[in-house]
């Protein structure tokens, strides 16, 4: 209910991905989690897919009154961990939306290994211009390093 940003950024192939914001599989804290499954089937000719949580919908530096003045916030954190643990994704990350309104600044961290454990991650914030972000969140994952796919569950993703 506190979130602010919609998953509407799907990159790559996105026909690929599945994206339940009320899993009840499994979860860090409350009694639901985000499960994102991406599956080894191509679809799109890529082999890499992701998803943008923005503001507004499917925003991609278009709308010149988007985002959110997110300054004073010093870091991104977020629960994540993998279905069966060795589940790759190449960046989780925020900002990086570029366009005539995109966002002032980006940061990110990747590649991150799941395992089967939630483990906490930070993205540190410290020194950003946060003045207006639309990119809220964002992770990526490719086939290469997830040959059969991959299923991953987050949770608690806050700026603090």
């Amino acid at each position: 209910p506190d979130n602010h940003f919609i998953p509407s950024g799907w990159m790559g192939d996105h026909q690929s991905i599945t994206l339940d914001q009320g899993s009840t599989d499994s979860f860090h804290s409350g009694l639901t989690s985000i499960k994102i499954i991406y599956s080894d089937q191509v679809s799109a000719s890529v082999r890499w897919a992701g998803v943008f949580w923005q503001e507004p919908e499917k925003n991609w530096g278009t709308i010149k009154n988007g985002g959110f003045d997110l300054t004073g916030a010093t870091k991104l954190t977020f629960w994540v961990r993998g279905e069966n643990g060795g589940e790759r994704v190449e960046e989780f990350k925020m900002g990086g939306i570029t366009g005539a309104f995109g966002d002032t600044d980006t940061a990110g961290i990747g590649p991150v290994v799941l395992t089967q454990e939630w483990k906490q991650y930070t993205i540190n914030l410290s020194g950003k211009n946060l003045k207006k972000i639309i990119g809220g969140f964002a992770w990526s994952a490719n086939l290469d390093n997830n040959p059969q796919g991959c299923t991953f569950y987050l949770d608690d993703i806050k700026y603090e």
